[in-house]
């Protein structure tokens, strides 16, 4: 079968050649911006892949740079409505398409109440864009696949590029500009023994923490749309306050554990999964030798997750194939959303 999801997932890193080669001077406007005028506070306002961006954004936002980040639900500014005191702050949308309304609303009102409004989109002369007083396009190209792959690493890239320009960190900027390498790297990694596990799964846990959640919960979507798994993901840290009543013997944990602060309690709870009988499949650098699946470095740690997610997307998709399932065009599910 010829798999449209791979081939986009594989040509990530040329969406991020890309964005090196165009977004620089106006990330760079944007970041003079955010520091003649500092925000107190920054909000993102995104849905299912974009979203899961959203959440490695804010999280490089707050610890490189120590602003807060809301992650701010729609319907409280489209449907209800509510008295937002948003001006001097900044606004962050993520989307593939720019397309759905209460998106493009929910900017267009924050703008209007003083906030300052940038939109991270793919496709070009959206509505979103027009909505926003400043826009990056995210450079991937078209994307014929339903579940998103290229358009979410350059959502990730371009995440990180903007918060290393509004930092002023030359060491991020300098590794950002290995990164098409580094997924060209990550996209050889052999993850087949998580295929061979997890070809007739019904329900398992994506675990991650820090910047790795985002990239768990982006993992556990395509788990779902692609493969019918029932999967759901889980910061380590949340694990032992309820979700373990869940993990029996034999039941399939997918752990990223890229380097951090929060690597060694990840891997602590892998470990303690393990002794309980669970099925883990540790993804980890080739220093942890209880590794099953090798995640790539980056010339950052920051960038670590956007390589883990393209080794992972290559496995998803096969997967779903091993599974008699097409991965490009998943059940009930359309490339463009509209909510309103």
């Amino acid at each position: 079968m010829t798999c449209k999801m791979l081939e986009e997932a594989l040509s990530a890193f040329e969406a991020v050649e890309r964005q090196l080669q165009q977004l620089d001077p106006a990330l760079v406007e944007i970041a003079g911006r955010l520091r003649r005028q500092p925000p107190q506070v920054a909000m993102t306002v995104a849905r299912g892949s974009s979203d899961h961006a959203a959440s490695y954004f804010a999280y490089l936002t707050m610890q490189l740079l120590g602003i807060p980040v809301a992650s701010l639900p729609m319907s409280v500014v489209t449907m209800q409505q509510a008295p937002l005191k948003v001006s001097g702050q900044v606004a962050f949308a993520f989307s593939q398409s720019g397309q759905s309304p209460d998106l493009v609303d929910s900017l267009r009102l924050l703008r209007k109440r003083g906030a300052l409004s940038v939109a991270l989109v793919n496709a070009a002369d959206s509505p979103l864009e027009a909505a926003c007083e400043f826009s990056v396009p995210l450079c991937a190209g078209v994307e014929s696949s339903v579940a998103a792959t290229k358009s979410f690493i350059a959502t990730l890239s371009a995440s990180a590029r903007l918060v290393a320009h509004w930092k002023d960190d030359a060491e991020l900027l300098e590794a950002g500009n290995a990164l098409p390498e580094g997924l060209r790297d990550a996209a050889r990694q052999d993850w087949n023994v998580a295929v061979e596990a997890l070809r007739n799964c019904q329900r398992l846990m994506v675990i991650g923490r820090g910047a790795g959640f985002a990239i768990a919960q982006e993992a556990a979507l395509k788990f779902k749309e692609t493969s019918a798994i029932q999967a759901e993901a889980f910061s380590s840290a949340e694990v032992r306050h309820g979700p373990m009543a869940l993990i029996d013997a034999d039941y399939p944990l997918l752990v990223f554990a890229p380097r951090g602060a929060e690597q060694a309690g990840v891997l602590s709870l892998a470990a303690d999964m393990r002794q309980r009988g669970a099925r883990v499949l540790l993804a980890a650098p080739d220093d942890i030798a209880e590794r099953d699946l090798t995640l790539t470095r980056a010339g950052h740690p920051a960038l670590d997750p956007i390589l883990a997610i393209q080794s992972f997307y290559g496995m998803a998709a096969s997967l779903a194939v091993a599974r008699g399932l097409d991965p490009d065009q998943p059940r009930h599910l359309s490339k463009v959303t509209r909510t309103h």
